[in-house]
């Protein structure tokens, strides 16, 4: 059966799809976090469950993108210190999805987006990032409490990812919150969302949230990612680090805001 007719889209539903993939691949290279609206519209034209399984491979097509833009500035120790909390996450929202319904996972994520960002802005009201973080955002998190915070972060970044490939903006409240710079910052949450993207796929195809139809509706889609991640790449570099981290921040509370109104 042709995907197009499977769910039933219109001309704008077809549309609003194609800017969220055009903005997945903007927010890949760019603004991170601020895919949370892809994240909304695709949960507003399709069926909420079936749109999380649709969305990953969009995701992973930026991903694979941002990668290939920013590879050289991953900071590889903050991703192995992330890597075991984000499995445990993944696995939790894995078990959370087997019960849960739409609306308990909107809430869930909203609220998590909202308490995330509201502590992130405290956290720098407070102080000033160390001006001892390189151009990579190394900051000291090999410290304990940084060791704690990456687990925190982690296990939420893991859950949120899973539930509602919404794990974008957590992450970038800890890359934010461990002192990152822009390119530092892209480069390794570029890395970061790819290997845990991957990974996803087996437990959303087990939940029946991917399958050949889905794929349809995806390779459709993912041209519209490409020119986002070309704008993106753009327009980072006319961004400064203070815009760039207001946007990152306003992004999530955008997200957040529609999970819990949606």
């Amino acid at each position: 059966m042709d995907t197009m007719t499977l769910w039933h889209l219109t001309g704008w539903e077809f549309a609003a799809l194609a800017f969220a993939a055009l903005l997945v691949g903007f927010s890949k290279t760019a603004v991170s976090g601020a895919n949370t609206v892809s994240l909304a519209i695709f949960a507003a034209v399709l069926p909420a469950r079936a749109s999380t399984g649709i969305l990953l491979p969009v995701l992973i097509a930026g991903d694979v993108l941002a990668v290939l833009t920013y590879r050289r500035h991953a900071h590889w120790p903050t991703l192995w210190r992330l890597f075991p909390a984000v499995g445990v996450g993944v696995v939790v929202g894995t078990l959370f999805l087997v019960w849960a319904d739409d609306a308990i996972v909107r809430t869930s994520i909203g609220v998590i987006l909202l308490l995330m960002a509201g502590v992130t802005v405290w956290r720098r009201r407070q102080a000033e990032v160390s001006d001892a973080a390189d151009s990579s955002g190394r900051d000291g998190t090999a410290s304990r409490a940084g060791r704690v915070k990456a687990r925190s972060y982690g296990v939420l970044g893991g859950f949120t990812t899973m539930v509602a490939n919404a794990g974008g903006p957590v992450m970038s409240m800890y890359l934010l919150s461990a002192g990152f710079r822009k390119l530092g910052f892209l480069g390794t949450s570029a890395f970061f969302f790819l290997i845990v993207n991957v990974s996803k796929v087996p437990f959303s195809a087990g939940l029946g949230l991917i399958d050949g139809r889905s794929l349809l509706l995806d390779a459709v889609l993912v041209v519209f990612v490409v020119p986002g991640a070309f704008l993106g790449k753009w327009a980072v570099h006319r961004i400064n680090q203070r815009l760039f981290e207001r946007l990152v921040i306003a992004a999530t509370i955008v997200g957040g805001l529609q999970l819990l109104l949606a």
